[in-house]
Order: C-alpha cells, then structure tokens, then sequence
C-alpha cells in the first residue's frame, strides 16, 4: 500500500500554520508558518510546498464555534482550501479545528516550556493536530 502525503494547514489571517503528514504512520511534523495579510499568503511560496511535498491531499483546519456552528473565519478559511484546490489542482479535506491551538500550546509547553511558544511554532504544530486528528476520524482507531 502505498501511503499518502497530506500537507496540512491551520489557517489565519496573519499566520497560516503547515505541517506534513504520512497516512502510513497516522503522524505529522511542523514544517513552518506562512505569513498572511488579512487571510492572504504569498501563493507562490504554497506553490512551492505543494511542488515541494507532493501532497496526495491538502486538508485545511476549520475554525468552528465551540458548539459547531460556523463563523466568519470558517467561511474564510474553506475560500482558501478551494483556492488551494483551483489554483494547485490537489484534492482537498476540511478538519474541524476546534481545540487544536490549546492542544498546540499544551504539546508545545511538553516539548520545551514558555520558551517554545512562539506564535509560529503554535501554528505549525496546530497543523500536526489538524492532520492528526483528520486521520483519526479517517482512518480510526
């Protein structure tokens, strides 16, 4: 069986987080923080992680209220994952992203204390939560 790259990204609009995950596994890294003006990164460095990595699937984490309605941000964040999906032609899933920065600060603060809390490293480790937890309700237990 061969094991799909899933590229991964907690979307904001002044930092858009990215990791990259194998399904094999179930596991993802942290690659970096894209910065963003008002929800916009430089599509040309996405390019270049799409080209980079090869995703077999782009799942972008969705911000929901804590009682799963919509808000604003979700509704920007799933206009960037169907941005991603015209302008990259790559298969794309959406993850409720609900908890997953606490989840980032708590792994974080596991790994290296207040000194590892960096607000790009925050959104890049929120990316491993989103694949992670994109694969388990996937792929499950």
């Amino acid at each position: 069986m061969n094991s799909k790259t899933v590229l991964g990204f907690d979307f904001g609009t002044k930092s858009i987080g990215v990791a990259i995950g194998q399904e094999i596994t179930a596991s993802a890294t942290p690659l970096l923080s894209i910065k963003a003006v008002d929800g916009i990164p430089n599509w040309d460095h996405i390019g270049d992680l799409i080209k980079e990595w090869q995703p077999d699937l782009v799942v972008v984490g969705l911000p929901l209220n804590m009682d799963g309605t919509e808000q604003d941000m979700t509704h920007r964040a799933r206009k960037f994952a169907n941005r991603i999906n015209a302008k990259f032609k790559v298969k794309i899933a959406t993850q409720d992203e609900r908890l997953t920065t606490a989840d980032a600060k708590a792994r974080l603060f596991e790994l290296g204390g207040f000194k590892a809390l960096t607000k790009g490293q925050i959104d890049a480790v929120s990316a491993v939560l989103i694949i992670e937890s994109y694969f388990e309700n996937n792929f499950g237990k």
